[in-house]
């Protein structure tokens, strides 16, 4: 992938776009194309001849299954349906501000590493919060373990200290995955994991408000009030179906400020054609678009992610999210 960077944002918006692109771009909608300089191929032509037609689904595993994972990283992690072991990797050592306002873990800072089996391999992705002085450790790390990384960004806008976002991905023998990631999480101060609180700080919002905003019912997690919605349509990599618990899913989070206002963080997943059609709607709801980018390098359809901020009453919010959400063809509310 190469970065382009957008120099004139929406009116009003305060934050730089960061496209993070490749010949995937003219993959995501399924109707562009370019031509190979060398013979006059289309590469979409190309890629999709390259395609299985019927990729792998994920094995269906048990809790069990995962304690030699468990084992090598060091942390327990939860599975997700029976195919998804996601383990997080919160930043809880990390106190981030952005535009005045602290941020809890649970906002921005919650990163993950998430495994998925398939018929003769193991799928690792994740995304993981660094600071800027541990991200070129972190960096080498990675690439030491065979790791990929996919996308480097930031989630935030004027953040103290300078925190980046570093999205991996690898396949392989699932104990040497978690060792090699634990190689690169030793070059950061990311503190031992610690079990959930008993019992959830209370949400000082009107979240049955939000909730019918946003036409769903969100959860509370650690003084965050969190959504995450996947996609209706399936998502492969050419040879693998991705679940949605893999990450390819849209998050919005608020955090009480007081008052019943909020801070909202998090990030949309969108096709090509989608992509103005989310930023228009967050800009008539005068949320500030932070990072528009890609989080993976060969999905189909290939998917963008746009990760926004704002503050201001919590259903005001939900209510200005609504539209940029409907927008994304979004799995139906369970």
């Amino acid at each position: 992938m190469s970065p382009r960077s957008f120099t004139k944002p929406a009116a009003g918006t305060t934050a730089a776009l960061l496209l993070v692109t490749g010949a995937g771009l003219l993959t995501g909608c399924g109707t562009q194309t370019r031509s190979d300089a060398a013979g006059g191929t289309s590469v979409v032509a190309a890629q999709a001849a390259s395609r299985n037609p019927h990729p792998q689904q994920p094995v269906q595993t048990k809790e069990a299954d995962w304690k030699p994972v468990a084992d090598a990283l060091g942390r327990t992690g939860t599975l997700m349906k029976g195919t998804v072991y996601r383990v997080p990797l919160p930043r809880k050592d990390l106190k981030v501000t952005t535009e005045g306002v602290t941020v809890k873990p649970g906002l921005s800072l919650g990163g993950y590493a998430t495994f998925a089996k398939y018929r003769h391999t193991t799928m690792l992705m994740g995304d993981l919060v660094v600071t800027e002085d541990e991200l070129p450790k972190a960096t080498d790390a990675l690439q030491a373990a065979g790791i990929e990384q996919t996308a480097l960004h930031k989630h935030l806008l004027q953040q103290s200290p300078a925190i980046w976002w570093t999205h991996v991905h690898a396949m392989g023998d699932p104990v040497k995955l978690a060792r090699g990631l634990k190689s690169a999480l030793a070059a950061t101060s990311l503190p031992p994991a610690s079990p959930p609180p008993s019992t959830q700080p209370p949400i000082a919002l009107d979240t049955a408000g939000i909730d019918k905003a946003l036409g769903r019912k969100g959860t509370a997690d650690g003084g965050i009030y969190k959504f995450t919605v996947a996609r209706k349509n399936t998502i492969d990599d050419g040879e693998h179906v991705l679940p949605p618990a893999l990450g390819l899913t849209t998050g919005i989070n608020f955090q009480p400020l007081g008052g019943n206002k909020a801070a909202i963080n998090g990030d949309f997943v969108m096709t090509a054609p989608e992509v103005q059609k989310v930023i228009q709607a967050l800009r008539k709801g005068n949320i500030d678009i932070v990072e528009l980018h890609n989080h993976s390098l060969d999905e189909h359809p290939h998917l963008f992610y746009l990760h926004f901020w704002a503050t201001a009453d919590g259903v005001t919010l939900a209510k200005a999210l609504r539209p940029a959400l409907d927008a994304t063809a979004p799995a139906p509310a369970s």
